[in-house]
């Protein structure tokens, strides 16, 4: 296997309503950043996550690779889900062997629509669709299955909020209201391989574990309470293989936080979304890949040795993807 790490980080000022610009022109100041940090032109490999869904254009990725140019031509591909997962895709290119580099983005956004109506079109059109479950109904079974001592919740959504606010790419909300605050955004992270990664970086995050599993879709077929796909590609990645100094976890609602914990089996001394994590701003398509990028900046910044950034997709914490980042 090759060394694979993240070699740069940058994401979009987010907003909570539509600023009027076009998804190329969100997308190419996160492309300028990362270009600049590294001081690469070109990429040996380019993937994007996105959904056509919040543009309510089919395709609508094609259009926004006019923020990369269209000469030279490049070697790109697309997944219709978080960006997290145009990381998996690009760390696999990378491992062929014959390209060094790779360019990550991913872009939403949720102001153009309705979120909740969106986000329910991603259920099964015959059985749960038609219910007209949104992501905070399903949410709220989850909690409900969950039991968590609600001063626990409140806890978690005012260090969240209060943590974003240290954060000058979090939105500024109140410290309450325990559901992801619609927002805008893009962000993008750059990806090299062994020596080249040393070159463009002083303090490469490795990835040394990168892995994903899968839930059944029907939320009557598992224990909403549990999340035994997050604690197989926690396994998979190697995070108990050291000490975990942050941890940034794709958790949209305050009781995901508690799920996911127990399933990467995190210590009590690893600190949890220092960057307010998606209660502090959820650029949907983007939040995942946000996650990597910034358990990687904690690395890349000299802050800490060994990260982890998760990902999530589907309802209820169905689908995660965990990546183990050191230094």
């Amino acid at each position: 296997m090759r060394d694979v790490a993240v070699v740069a980080f940058a994401q979009t000022q987010h907003t909570d309503h539509d600023s009027g610009v076009s998804e190329p022109e969100l997308i190419l100041p996160v492309i300028d950043a990362v270009r600049e940090q590294t001081g690469l032109r070109h990429f040996g490999f380019t993937c994007s996550g996105s959904c056509d869904y919040l543009a309510g254009a089919p395709f609508s990725f094609v259009s926004a690779l006019d923020a990369l140019g269209a000469w030279p031509p490049i070697s790109e591909s697309h997944v219709e889900m978080d960006a997290a997962w145009a990381l998996y895709e690009a760390w696999v290119r990378l491992q062929h062997g014959d390209v060094d580099t790779a360019l990550v983005y991913g872009f939403g956004k949720s102001s153009l629509g309705d979120l909740r109506t969106i986000m329910t079109l991603q259920l099964d059109p015959y059985y749960l669709e038609p219910l007209g479950l949104d992501q905070l109904s399903m949410a709220g079974l989850q909690r409900a299955a969950l039991g968590a001592p609600q001063a626990q919740l409140d806890e978690i959504v005012r260090r969240s909020r209060t943590d974003g606010r240290a954060n000058p790419y979090a939105l500024d909300l109140p410290p309450d209201g325990d559901e992801p605050p619609i927002t805008d955004g893009a962000a993008a992270v750059v990806l090299a391989v062994g020596d080249q990664a040393r070159g463009l970086c002083a303090n490469p995050a490795y990835i040394r574990g990168i892995a994903h599993r899968i839930e059944p879709h029907y939320l009557g077929m598992r224990d909403l309470a549990r999340s035994p796909s997050a604690a197989d590609a926690a396994r998979a990645a190697g995070v108990g293989k050291g000490p975990v100094e942050v941890a940034e976890l794709h958790a949209q609602f305050a009781h995901e936080e508690i799920i996911l914990k127990e399933a990467l089996e995190l210590p009590a001394e690893t600190v949890i979304n220092p960057s307010g994590g998606p209660l502090a701003a959820n650029p949907v398509m983007a939040t995942g890949l946000i996650r990597i990028g910034e358990a990687a900046r904690q690395i890349i910044d000299g802050r800490a040795s060994r990260t982890v950034g998760h990902a999530a997709g589907g309802p209820c914490l169905q689908h995660n993807l965990v990546t183990v980042l050191e230094a």
